[in-house]
């Protein structure tokens, strides 16, 4: 087994290699803007630092978000390319679910990621491995209740203390994490989510509602 994992839900562009027993090369780089120019650049770096090439990856783990819309789909469509070109499966799994694993935490906690739009993504877990409820979208002041008293990590829970004042690293997903977790769940023969992205919400840019369309006479 040699797992190719990205992901591009969150502000890092992050990319790992791992052969099914361990993360054996990774790469993590945090820029909002530049999802698009960092991302295959990284892949190749991975798989340099490795000593490897694109054809020796067996399967390929993608972030499936939730995450803005923009960032979100660079590494979905990269993701379904790599597979459809290598002839691999491509597995999806939960942003959410990687930054939990890499916290390796045995308690009930929260995970929140920026949303923008002063809002936050998020779920609560029982522990590192099992998450208790659906990916959601909601304003922090909304959820404080739901939340009040648990740890909490992601650059959502940094972003505003006084609903995650137990807030603390990782800030955002790895893909050596991600890659880890579909690593372990595939070896236990559980199936993992269709790579299908999770926006929660319409992308920022719409069309205007008075829009008229022109056409040609």
């Amino acid at each position: 087994m040699l797992l190719l994992a990205l992901d591009t839900a969150t502000p890092a562009v992050t990319v790992a290699l791992h052969d099914g027993e361990a993360v054996i090369a990774s790469s993590s780089q945090v820029d909002a803007r530049r999802h698009g120019e960092l991302l295959l650049p990284a892949v190749d770096h991975v798989l340099a630092g490795a000593g490897l090439t694109l054809d020796a990856v067996t399967g390929i783990v993608v972030g499936i978000g939730p995450g803005p819309y923009t960032g979100l789909r660079v590494g979905l469509m990269t993701a379904d390319t790599f597979g459809f070109a290598l002839g691999v499966p491509v597995h999806g799994v939960c942003t959410l679910d990687g930054l939990a694993y890499a916290t390796d935490l045995d308690g009930p906690f929260v995970v929140a990621t920026d949303a923008r739009r002063k809002e936050v993504y998020w779920a609560r877990y029982a522990d590192s491995r099992t998450r208790l409820t659906d990916p959601a979208v909601d304003r922090p002041a909304d959820i404080a209740e739901q939340v009040a008293g648990l740890p909490a990590v992601g650059a959502g829970a940094l972003l505003y203390p006084d609903t995650f004042p137990s807030a603390h690293e990782p800030e955002h997903v790895s893909a050596a994490a991600l890659a880890s977790l579909a690593a372990e769940r595939l070896a236990a023969g559980v199936e993992l989510p269709e790579p299908r992205p999770l926006y929660l919400r319409r992308p920022d840019a719409q069309v205007p509602k008075n829009y008229k369309v022109v056409t040609p006479k």
